[in-house]
């Protein structure tokens, strides 16, 4: 029998021979090493140092031509989403009623800043770096972007009546991809974010501040909804009042925008601390939704905090967890008495700052307390993890500020800052939209309420999509988008655009 080795030298030997056929009575070895090399494919040789080395000490010759070149080739899938919505013609309806007819509409203002937060820049003058970007051109419709100056002083022109149309229109479409998901529950949450800043500009003051104490800032308040992880509205606000300065006729707003649009859902909301109150929660039995919010110590010592104080016996919640439940009525309240669960878990807490033992709140180095009111009838278990949920509208926050510009306050004016505060909702409401039109859903509704589908961070999609290299060509008067071969690439873009 012949080995291995001298198989393969036979085998190479006779394919190397002029007469060599099929039918020369070599087709059973011909088939046995065939098979061979194919279970068994030969090694790669090891390249040698001098082979895989070079040194390169000449810089090329730097040249700067219009080759029609990009680098945000797959802002090709946000022109697509911006069609199917409609937006410019539905933008350009928000700045309808100023006369005079610019070169530049305010339409396209926006659309620039919005595609600027898309791209990652933060700073208007930013827009140098991308305003001759074919596709970015393309995008806008516009042959050429406007200066710097030229969008400021626009901006600066921006009415009350067109702010509340920009909003109106961002609203509604989030309100429309609820009414088209036909989400059976809809969980909404409500809390202020800091947006400090050095400048003097209107409506900025010094406010609670932990990170950056006196600095200016505004404080809007957000509306967002768990399940789309989307901005609903923003109630913008200035820096030095309080969490729920406004905060009733923000929430009565956005509960009946959701429940013209979805009906039948069933509609939550999650609250922090300084929305407790009397007229808060009146206002929330009356429009006949569910709820959970934090309750403060420091407000109630003598008629919260002295219930922990007496209470000895606790109820077993989950692992390290404690609590117990009571109808309480405020004396100083007129409304009719509340659920209360009260919650104690088993943790280390550092005491930092000034020591005022248990006057304000409970005062206990291996526990922490919370309360939390509420008109669900589920278990607390339950109540108590759909409460804890409401975390997630932190990190939506943090990518804001991170990865959309919410943070930066560009202007000196009140509504052309409120202005460019929409935009950023706009682009990050637009990455979810995308996702959720082209995605299926990838989680069922939960205690905790997380998101329904697994979305990618702005900073995410713009790594792995948006920015990418092309160039746009007419082979046979078709205009193409050339990019590089690259299947990862074709897959994740192809995925966002309609087949």
């Amino acid at each position: 029998m012949c080995t291995e080795n001298s198989l393969l030298v036979r085998f190479q030997y006779i394919r190397n021979l002029p007469d060599f056929s099929e039918n020369s009575g070599w087709v059973e070895i011909n088939w046995i090493c065939e098979k061979h090399i194919q279970n068994n494919p030969p090694r790669a040789m090891k390249h040698s140092k001098s082979d895989v080395r070079c040194k390169f000490t000449c810089l090329p010759k730097l040249r700067f031509d219009d080759q029609q070149l990009s680098s945000f080739s797959g802002l090709i899938v946000f022109q697509q989403l911006i069609i199917d919505l409609d937006l410019k013609r539905r933008l350009s309806r928000c700045f309808e009623h100023p006369k005079g007819s610019p070169s530049f509409s305010t339409t396209s203002i926006v659309l620039i800043l919005i595609v600027g937060i898309l791209l990652g820049y933060r700073r208007l003058r930013d827009i140098e770096f991308f305003k001759n970007d074919p596709i970015v051109l393309r995008f806008l419709g516009l042959t050429c972007t406007p200066t710097v100056s030229t969008i400021s002083r626009q901006l600066s022109t921006v009415d009350d009546r067109s702010i509340r149309g920009i909003e109106r229109l961002q609203q509604n479409m989030v309100v429309d991809a609820l009414a088209r998901e036909q989400l059976a529950t809809i969980t909404m949450d409500f809390d202020g974010s800091v947006l400090g800043t050095c400048r003097h500009a209107e409506g900025v003051a010094k406010g609670f501040n932990k990170k950056k104490k006196g600095q200016r800032s505004y404080y809007p308040l957000n509306c967002t909804i768990a399940q789309t992880a989307q901005v609903l509205a923003v109630h913008h606000r200035s820096g030095n009042v309080h969490d729920s300065n406004g905060a009733k006729e923000f929430i009565e707003q956005c509960v009946e925008m959701v429940k013209t649009a979805c009906p039948k859902a069933k509609i939550e909301l999650r609250m922090d601390g300084p929305f407790f109150s009397e007229q808060i929660i009146g206002c929330l039995d009356e429009l006949g939704v569910q709820y959970s919010i934090s309750v403060p110590f420091e407000r109630y010592t003598t008629t919260i905090k002295c219930y922990i104080d007496e209470r000895k016996r606790w109820r077993w919640l989950r692992k390290g967890a404690k609590y117990f439940e009571k109808q309480i009525s405020l004396d100083s309240w007129s409304i009719a008495a509340h659920r209360f669960l009260f919650v104690r878990d088993r943790q280390k807490e550092q005491s930092k700052g000034v020591i005022q033992l248990d006057l304000f709140k409970p005062h206990d180095f291996n526990h922490r307390y919370k309360v939390i009111v509420t008109n669900k009838i589920t278990k607390p278990k339950h109540v108590v993890e759909y409460h804890e949920g409401r975390g997630t509208q932190e990190g939506l926050f943090a990518e804001l500020k991170t990865e959309a510009a919410l943070s930066y306050v560009p202007c000196n004016t009140w509504n052309a800052n409120k202005l460019f505060l929409l935009c950023n909702v706009f682009a990050h409401n637009l990455t979810r939209e995308l996702q959720m039109r082209y995605r299926a859903r990838e989680r069922h509704t939960s205690v905790k309420r997380p998101a329904l589908w697994k979305f990618s961070k702005i900073g995410t999609l713009r790594k792995q999509i948006i920015q990418r290299a092309g160039r746009l060509i007419r082979p046979q008067g078709i205009l193409t988008l050339s990019m590089a071969n690259n299947l990862t690439v074709e897959d994740a873009i192809r995925s966002y655009l309609p087949s």
